[in-house]
């Protein structure tokens, strides 16, 4: 089964065109035919190597949203041209705890990535994403997408909505709470909606005041420059849950003092940060980290972006535009998200 991609050859060279072998559809299988695929930066450290786990060659991308071409017999959830998406991973070993918990993603045998992992049911091939003309996944891990939606504004949901969603659910913020949203990115802008959304009061916590004013549009009640001291202080010890977005190195503590006692901020960057422990110490707060969500998870996620008209800000892109766009990404120079439309393989 053919597919046209653009893959990653290496950790040096552009992205370029690529032609390779899907697997068969099984009957456990759900085919979909890929409409549009979101660019997260994870995809540019797969690239890039940034995290000594590339094979080459890949294809990228794990933001999909297409339509359902055609079932395994098994299949009973999906039905032909119904919308829907792929996210993160497409497989774990269902055995484990976290498996059973709803928590593949934790999978002790660890998750079977969308791109990038080797393939249980293709030997000595590995997982290739979603910047490709269609792709078989299990249908245990293909979600449901509603038509209400701008579609191709849904795919980034399935990483950094989910990423931002999940922490927000799991620390239990409801409706009266004080958030803190640290970073104004990707995940930040979904971090800022679905707070809102939940009835959360906002404060989008820069250091930049035009990133500020932006968030405001996004439904954010206030703005926080973490740069001045003056609001820091003025904030500290009033937070019931901070999300700290930030993709690069920092210094913890600054955001500690804003928690209240026994409160949380979770962290999502793979990043070094610094800390020093007596924030912590002196108030009982706890720092966690969280990785994106189950499949459970995540369908209740796009479910509830569904209810809310909740979708992210995106830039409509071309294939052929993917190395460009991943230097505006490393710039910070795109608000929020890149969406690839992949009809514009055929021109490649």
């Amino acid at each position: 089964m053919q597919a046209k991609a653009y893959a990653a050859y290496s950790a040096t060279q552009a992205l370029k065109p690529f032609n390779f072998e899907r697997r068969k559809l099984g009957p456990n299988d759900v085919k979909l035919n890929i409409l549009y695929c979101g660019v997260c930066h994870s995809d540019i450290h797969m690239a890039h190597n940034d995290w000594g786990m590339s094979t080459y060659p890949v294809v990228l991308g794990h933001e999909i949203i297409g339509r359902v071409e055609a079932v395994g017999a098994n299949v009973t959830a999906f039905e032909k041209d119904q919308l829907v998406g792929v996210g993160c991973m497409v497989d774990s070993c269902r055995q484990c705890q976290p498996c059973k918990d709803d928590l593949e993603q934790h999978c002790t045998q660890g998750m079977v990535m969308t791109y990038g992992s080797p393939d249980p049911k293709m030997p000595d091939a590995i997982t290739h994403g979603g910047y490709s003309s269609h792709i078989v996944v299990d249908k245990d891990f293909v979600l449901r997408v509603s038509e209400r939606l701008d579609t191709k504004a849904v795919a980034p949901l399935l990483c950094a909505g989910i990423t931002t969603y999940s922490p927000l659910r799991q620390w239990g913020v409801k409706a009266g709470d004080k958030v803190g949203v640290i970073g104004l990115g990707g995940l930040g802008h979904m971090g800022v909606k679905f707070a809102a959304a939940m009835g959360a009061k906002v404060v989008m916590i820069t250091t930049s005041a035009q990133k500020g004013e932006d968030a405001k549009r996004l439904g954010a009640d206030q703005v926080l420059l973490s740069n001045d001291a003056a609001q820091m202080e003025e904030h500290a010890g009033t937070f019931d849950f901070l999300l700290n977005t930030i993709p690069v190195a920092h210094t913890l503590d600054p955001y500690v003092a804003l928690l209240k006692i026994g409160k949380t901020m979770a962290v999502l960057g793979a990043t070094p940060t610094k800390l020093h422990t007596m924030g912590l110490i002196f108030g009982r707060k706890i720092i966690a980290g969280s990785l994106i969500g189950g499949i459970k998870e995540t369908q209740e996620m796009l479910d509830f972006c569904a209810e809310h008209n909740i979708v992210s800000d995106i830039e409509l892109i071309n294939i052929q535009d993917i190395n460009s766009a991943y230097e505006r990404v490393i710039k910070s120079e795109v608000k929020y998200r890149f969406v690839i439309d992949m009809e514009s393989l055929d021109k490649a």
